[in-house]
């Protein structure tokens, strides 16, 4: 159940919406991926976490240009010594990992990530590559509301609700093999059509929305159902790392984990 010997490939999302991002924007920084959270952008602490993590090899950063990297004089000099690999994004998280797939053939298996992650750590990495099953397609670790409500009491989080209990996703995949990549063009289409829930449900299935929304799906229903959908094996691991639920996604995030890692400092 442990990774590879030549490592994983990981992949972090870094696209953003340029200058107009709203925490971009409240930051006066020129891209979301390089909002210091506790003096270091974003993007370098995901990319340092991923370089520490033993396990992981080749670091791919999926984000609009690589210019976008030059405001960042350690993440330019990654990428110049050849330690981090750009590729283009596309319109859409899962739809940059496809991208990312067509371009390295060779990636799998990959992690995938997210540059907004600022709490990764490589223990929360080193832990999904060792309880991955070896037999699942697609590894998806979950941390439960409880765990991250303890930690971070009172911090506004959209759960996903089950019979059986919230929980929160982590912004961490492990996609093993080619049919964890049919999965991401699977979702990049229910992605572009979200903002049409008859066309979200016929990719989904109206059966299982409406049992979701009724909360009598439970976790291992809701997991079956898209294992049958995709034609893939899918495993959840339950996270103990309450951080890896935070992502920093507005003003609010970014004061509350600077101040949690500033707190935590020696």
């Amino acid at each position: 159940m442990t990774a590879p010997a030549r490592g994983v490939t990981a992949l972090v999302l870094a696209a953003g919406r340029g200058p107009d991002d709203p925490l971009a924007r409240a930051t006066g920084t020129p891209h979301k991926a390089l909002v210091p959270v506790d003096g270091i952008p974003m993007l370098l602490r995901v990319v340092t976490a991923l370089r520490a993590t033993p396990g992981v090899g080749r670091i791919l950063v999926a984000i609009e240009s690589e210019r976008a990297l030059a405001a960042d004089a350690a993440l330019a000099a990654l990428v110049a010594e050849g330690r981090v690999a750009v590729v283009p994004s596309a319109q859409s998280a899962s739809a940059s990992v496809v991208r990312a797939l067509e371009t390295h053939p060779d990636a799998l298996p990959l992690l995938v990530t997210t540059a907004d992650h600022a709490l990764l750590t490589p223990g929360m990495v080193r832990h999904l590559l060792d309880h991955a099953p070896a037999d699942a397609d697609l590894a998806v670790p979950l941390v439960r509301a409880a765990t991250v409500e303890r930690a971070w009491p009172g911090a506004r989080r959209t759960y996903l609700r089950f019979r059986d209990g919230a929980r929160k996703g982590c912004n961490l995949y492990l996609m093993r093999t080619p049919a964890a990549a049919g999965a991401a063009r699977f979702w990049a289409g229910v992605e572009a059509d979200r903002k049409r829930p008859l066309r979200v449900a016929r990719h989904l299935g109206a059966v299982p929305l409406a049992l979701y929304a009724l909360g009598l799906l439970s976790l291992e229903g809701a997991v079956r159902r898209l294992e049958r959908r995709l034609d893939l094996a899918i495993a959840t691991l339950d996270m103990p790392f309450p951080d890896a639920a935070i992502d920093v996604d507005t003003p609010a995030d970014l004061a509350a984990v600077a101040a949690a890692l500033a707190a935590r400092r020696p």
